[in-house]
């Protein structure tokens, strides 16, 4: 009964699905793991169905990274570019960041924590992803200084964003952080309470960092 009305459902919607059932098994168990039995299993469908969609279980990994990093940057580029003043767009873009993460923790383990970038079959897909995303950031940085050094600070920003969320990911249910002066006050809307304190303190490290750059000189 489950399987005939799943067959039911406009081939758009069944694609959804499946991404969304894949997410959740391989952000839980990793890759190797994970099969395509179990995957169909879940989302209520025969194996035959699954693989109408997606030719393979590396075919369906890769489709997830690139949709996972492209649901992130366009929640991190909306934020952003809704603000006019600099530093609200170094908060937004991080409220952005951090809503992702606490909202969709499987998400954010499937791309930068979930193994992926240690197996080159996927390895090039992650990084296609983090350069999409840093692209975008440098282009949001609003100092006098040349593109090359403007690209490596939009990928120093990406770092210091993935290593903060995967050490949240790993602690906030045990170590719960504690607001510091200017921190606002109450849950926000990124990932709770704490989501908008990390948002809020990395916002200031950057901003900081960026009033504080010298010029581009001239090259000789």
């Amino acid at each position: 009964m489950t399987t005939s009305r799943a067959r039911r459902l406009p081939a758009a919607r069944r694609r959804r699905q499946l991404l969304d059932v894949a997410l959740e098994a391989f952000a839980a168990a990793g890759y190797h793991a994970t099969s395509m039995d179990g995957i169909a299993e879940a989302a209520g469908v025969t194996k035959p169905v699954l693989y109408q969609h997606f030719g393979s279980k590396a075919e369906l990994y890769r489709e997830l990274i690139v949709a996972v990093g492209g649901d992130l940057l366009a929640a991190i580029a909306a934020a952003a570019t809704a603000e006019e003043e600099p530093y609200r767009r170094v908060l937004a873009g991080f409220q952005a960041y951090f809503r992702f993460v606490g909202d969709q923790p499987a998400a954010f383990t499937l791309l930068f924590d979930g193994g992926a970038r240690r197996t080159e079959e996927f390895a090039e897909a992650v990084r296609a992803a983090e350069a999409r995303i840093a692209g975008t950031i440098a282009t949001l940085i609003e100092v006098d200084i040349d593109p090359a050094h403007r690209e490596l600070l939009a990928f120093g920003i990406v770092g210091l964003a993935e290593t903060t969320s995967r050490l949240w990911l790993e602690h906030r249910a045990s170590v719960p952080m504690t607001p510091a002066i200017g921190d606002p006050a109450g849950p926000g809307d990124c990932g709770g309470q704490e989501g908008e304190l990390m948002a809020g303190r990395l916002a200031d490290l950057v901003w900081a960092g960026l009033r504080a750059l010298p010029p581009a000189r001239p090259r000789r």
